[in-house]
């Protein structure tokens, strides 16, 4: 099954400092952001805060990177140096295998804690925190590595399951995961469904990529459009096109 293939069939399946979201091109054509981590900031600035009431980091997929950097060898390698460094984590977000979700490991750590503050399982949390996170290059957790290398309890481990933290992946091992994310994976897949229906229903099956930015949006869509505009770039569910009043975006048959 091809990449584009799967990405649709599937589900179908932070601010760091103020960032102006207009001087924000696209790299692929020339324009935009060359750091990986200016582009990681500015597409958080996309994600609604409030919409989840401000309890969920803000949360980018890997792919979206690619939406603004045509070298995704370079992507991968830059955003690796991240996690090397502790800034940076990754996350297997489960309705596609090739879907990974990146959040800055300062914003983790402050919506997890005050998730748990006050509860039983602020203490086993804190520990995970402290012991796991820190260069943290694991998306899962056997059960021999959380016992034997970070010392934790089958009694702790369950804690770590029910605060968020971990999710089982199969018997003996665990997706490190982020607490309270099921909302934002439905809207998100439910947002991706409706803007690629915007492009396919156009004339051609292709749009203007700034019409589109400014398309009203419907009840399906509860992103910003452009958060889910680096999405279909970056799964490759469209095709860019410059043309001279343009990018335009064309639906990539599968």
């Amino acid at each position: 099954m091809s990449r584009k293939r799967a990405l649709i069939s599937d589900a179908f399946k932070v601010k760091k400092q103020r960032i102006d979201p207009q001087k924000f091109g696209d790299s692929r054509n020339g324009e935009g952001p060359t750091d990986i981590r200016t582009s990681l900031e500015y597409l958080m600035t996309l994600f609604p805060r409030k919409l989840f009431n401000d309890a969920l980091p803000p949360i980018v997929l890997k792919h979206q990177l690619y939406s603004m950097h045509k070298d995704k060898t370079m992507v991968d390698k830059e955003m690796n140096k991240l996690r090397e460094q502790g800034e940076l984590l990754m996350f297997q977000l489960g309705f596609d295998a090739e879907a990974f979700g990146l959040v800055f490991a300062p914003d983790y750590k402050a919506k997890v804690l005050a998730g748990v503050e006050g509860r039983v399982t602020q203490g086993t949390v804190d520990k995970f925190l402290d012991k796991v996170l820190p260069s943290c290059m694991d998306l899962s957790f056997s059960k021999d590595k959380m016992l034997k290398e970070f010392l934790f309890t089958d009694s702790e481990i369950t804690q770590l399951v029910k605060s968020g933290v971990l999710t089982v992946r199969d018997a003996g091992s665990w997706w490190l995961s982020i607490p309270n994310s099921g909302k934002f994976t439905k809207y998100f897949i439910q947002g991706r469904k409706a803007v690629l229906a915007m492009v396919k229903k156009s004339k051609y099956s292709e749009v203007l990529r700034a019409e589109l930015e400014e398309r009203k949006t419907t009840s399906q869509v509860k992103f910003h459009m452009k958060y889910h505009i680096h999405d279909i770039l970056g799964a490759e569910l469209v095709d860019s096109i410059p043309t001279t009043s343009g990018t335009l975006l064309r639906f990539a048959d599968s």
